[in-house]
């Protein structure tokens, strides 16, 4: 006859998530050191990319423009403006920072599954069955985040602010600091943003939101959304609305996973 596992304590449980911890942050480092390494990728290609007049985002809008008779009055024929350091560490401080994201950003899926590799022995085998694929879901909603962030949302704030004047006599010298803080900061809080559902599926699981409530609430969720909208994106209504229709639809999704793991726990107790 087997005996009970013995049950573990308080920092028996700590140390096992501080090694989850050290391997999650060895994979960010080690991305970090490799993007660290191909810089010309990470800026000149990635970063810098929405600074350029033929980004992909400005050749679709000039393509709506001649297409809907506008000639090129959503064309970007230049860069609105000049991107210059000022720091004498400027430079060097934002290669590393930015190695960082750019780490993190990568080695999501495997800090994700470290994460689940902690949490999953608390569940039932049935929360685990429907559980099935939370990494993969959880990393695809994040990487279709930072691509709308870095290929919708960035574009039009780097061209807004970029280009916005209060007088014609200022001209905008852009920090290059301010810059990279503005594109990665925008994509990352998409990227949060597309985790909606998952953050839905566990609130759900231990009972703290029921897809009527969200139901209920979808008005003030509404309203919500257009302030978070409004948060991540530059102060033009157009920008807005673009960050909003996905928000929307996450927010429609979420209420239809809320009440499938509601439907799936009744059917367990029954």
């Amino acid at each position: 006859m087997e005996e009970p596992e013995e049950e573990m304590s308080f920092l028996d449980h700590l140390e096992i998530f501080r090694w989850h911890l050290i391997r999650s942050a060895g994979a960010i480092m080690f991305f970090a050191f490799i993007a660290f390494i191909y810089k010309e990728i990470v800026f000149d290609v990635i970063l810098l990319g929405p600074k350029q007049p033929d980004f992909p985002t400005y050749r679709a809008l000039c393509s709506v423009s001649r297409f809907l008779g506008m000639q090129d009055a959503l064309c970007l024929t230049e860069s609105p403006f000049i991107l210059m350091n000022i720091s004498m560490s400027g430079q060097f401080s934002t290669h590393i920072t930015t190695s960082i994201f750019a780490g993190f950003i990568v080695a999501f899926p495997y800090v994700f599954w470290e994460f689940w590799r902690f949490l999953r022995p608390a569940l039932h085998d049935s929360e685990t069955k429907m559980a099935k694929g939370i990494v993969f879901f959880s990393s695809l909603l994040f990487m279709s985040g930072i691509l709308f962030g870095y290929y919708v949302v960035a574009p039009l704030s780097v061209n807004f602010l970029g280009s916005y004047q209060v007088s014609s006599s200022v001209a905008n010298q852009i920090g290059l600091t301010s810059f990279i803080s503005t594109v990665t900061t925008v994509c990352l809080a998409n990227a949060i943003i597309f985790e909606l559902p998952i953050l839905v599926y566990f609130l759900t699981k231990i009972g703290l939101l029921t897809p009527d409530f969200m139901r209920i609430y979808r008005k003030h969720a509404m309203v919500v959304t257009l302030i978070l909208s409004a948060i991540i994106t530059p102060p033009d209504i157009t920008s807005q609305i673009l960050v909003s229709f996905p928000l929307l639809i996450l927010y429609e999704l979420s209420i239809k996973i809320s009440a499938r793991v509601i439907k799936n726990q009744e059917k367990d107790t029954a």
